[in-house]
């Protein structure tokens, strides 16, 4: 379905499955490219996602609105809202993935970064300014997530106690002070 500055909102809110959005020009080489490995992804997960196009020549406002400057932009919307997306070029496999992710409920690296630095400023302190360190430990968190089913701190032991484990849970029970004392988290997410 191709939208437009008119339809957009009501047809991204009518919809009960997740909704790939991809902004695109007709004359984008590499948006030409990218078309048929979402309509592939849309097509074998027709269940759970329906994929539409908004030609930026068609929805400006709505590109304005998403910030959208540069093609391809895939934008994902759950329940109206935009939860993840890409620019650029993208494989099918990680399309797939990130679609997975989301449709399983858990947060993209973007998403936790994003909470993390919000919850950090509430506290007196900053999520660490190095995106590499801090990629690092998110993705630690996504990994236990997905092993133990919680975001156990990866720079703590997980015993399999539940009251232990616990403690342990990002943000840990223990990183206030350690930030406070040390100038940082055990694992350099949150640093003064």
């Amino acid at each position: 379905m191709n939208l437009t500055d008119q339809n957009f909102e009501l047809e991204i809110k009518n919809q009960d499955k997740l909704v790939i959005v991809d902004f695109f020009a007709t004359w984008c080489e590499p948006c030409k490219m990218l078309a048929p490995i979402l309509e592939k992804v849309a097509s074998e997960l027709k269940d759970k996602v329906v994929l539409m196009k908004v030609n930026l020549d068609d929805a400006p406002q709505t590109a304005s609105k998403f910030n959208v400057d540069r093609i391809p932009t895939v934008i994902v919307f759950k329940n109206g809202n935009p939860v993840t997306g890409f620019v650029g070029m993208a494989t099918e496999q990680s399309i797939k993935q990130m679609i997975s992710q989301v449709l399983t409920g858990q947060e993209s690296v973007e998403e936790i970064s994003e909470r993390y630095y919000n919850y950090a400023i509430t506290q007196g302190f900053h999520l660490n300014p190095d995106k590499k360190t801090a990629d690092r430990v998110i993705n630690g968190l996504l990994e236990n997530e997905k092993k133990y089913g919680k975001k156990y701190c990866p720079c703590r032991r997980v015993t399999r106690d539940a009251e232990k484990d616990a403690k342990i849970i990002c943000p840990c029970v223990y990183h206030k002070d350690e930030v406070s004392k040390d100038g940082h988290c055990i694992c350099n997410l949150f640093v003064k």
